[in-house]
């Protein structure tokens, strides 16, 4: 099913977020409730924290990482196709729904991060998996990649270029730079305080699911969401400066990369020179009329993708 939100709609839900008004967005058909009672709610634990994760189908693991403001649900279209062929397994981020929300602006730092998803591996007794990663999702899938290359047979990315790409442009690109606004006012101490879950969920009309929203970040830690900002975006002060952070290693993994080039957030300039950083084949696909939420807003379009992409691998 194909959930379409407007560009200007999540532009509105980021100013509604920081500013305290509703703001109401349409979607398409109802989502596919039913996966909820399908899945097996699991748990794996990295250190002191404990990750909730859903698992669907059997055979090669695939970890699918969510983003901002979102949780495991986001993937119920993509899981139930790849649930065919494949295990697949979504998590919520630490911080979120049912995963432990630990205290502290270190807590959310990109290794221990990392460390999550290779505690999810681990769980399942596999010794590697796809990844799939959206937004910070996706942040999280190309540091997985580049410092435990070991874990990752293959590595699928949403809406999220790589991340030598995107801070040259946050470095070199005024628009770039203009549209990563949001982020910087995020990573302020009280940001958090702006946030409720009505409005986060806002953007979900259909009633039933906007109600699993609502549900799901009442349970969430929304300073620690502002946590993942606080410990791993870059600063304006950083982006300022005359020294450039190091550039990530290679990545050995095949990569799928798709972008809804209507994300007003990630501009598609950051996507060039990707090729650079992929020692193997790198496919990448823009997809005109989806943005940010491109699992959402090309659902369908999406999943044949990935799942043509996996077949050929």
């Amino acid at each position: 099913m194909t959930h379409r939100i407007r560009p200007l709609s999540f532009i509105l839900l980021m100013a509604s977020v920081l500013s305290g008004c509703t703001v109401n967005v349409e979607v398409g058909d109802s989502p596919a409730l039913s996966l909820m009672d399908r899945v097996d709610h699991r748990y794996a634990q990295n250190g002191d924290v404990k990750l909730h994760y859903a698992s669907l189908g059997e055979g090669p693991l695939v970890v699918m990482i969510h983003g901002w403001p979102d949780f495991w649900y986001t993937w119920r279209d993509q899981m139930q196709a790849l649930a065919e062929d494949y295990q697949v397994v979504a998590l919520d981020n630490r911080g979120y729904n049912r995963s432990d929300q630990p205290e502290g602006v270190a807590s959310y730092a990109m290794p221990e991060l990392v460390g999550d998803i290779a505690a999810i591996i681990k769980a399942e007794g596999a010794r590697k998996a796809t990844i799939v990663g959206h937004d910070w999702g996706g942040a999280i899938a190309w540091s997985v990649a580049a410092y435990r290359p070991e874990l990752v047979e293959r590595l699928i990315v949403l809406n999220l270029p790589h991340l030598n790409g995107l801070n040259r442009e946050q470095r070199n690109n005024p628009k770039q730079r203009a549209a990563s606004a949001y982020a910087f006012a995020f990573q302020k101490p009280d940001a958090h305080e702006a946030l409720s879950a009505e409005q986060m969920a806002d953007w979900v009309t259909d009633p039933q699911a906007r109600e699993l929203y609502v549900e799901a970040f009442k349970r969430s830690s929304f300073a620690g969401m502002m946590n993942y900002y606080r410990a791993n975006y870059a600063t304006p002060e950083s982006l300022d400066s005359d020294t450039a952070p190091p550039l990530l290693p290679i990545i050995k993994a095949p990569v799928l990369l798709m972008h809804g080039l209507d994300d007003w957030a990630l501009l598609p300039g950051a996507l060039n020179n990707t090729w650079e950083w992929v020692e193997q084949d790198l496919t990448i696909v823009t997809v005109p009329g989806a943005a940010h939420f491109i699992q959402q807003d090309a659902s369908a379009f999406v999943t044949r993708t990935i799942t043509s992409w996996l077949a050929d691998r």
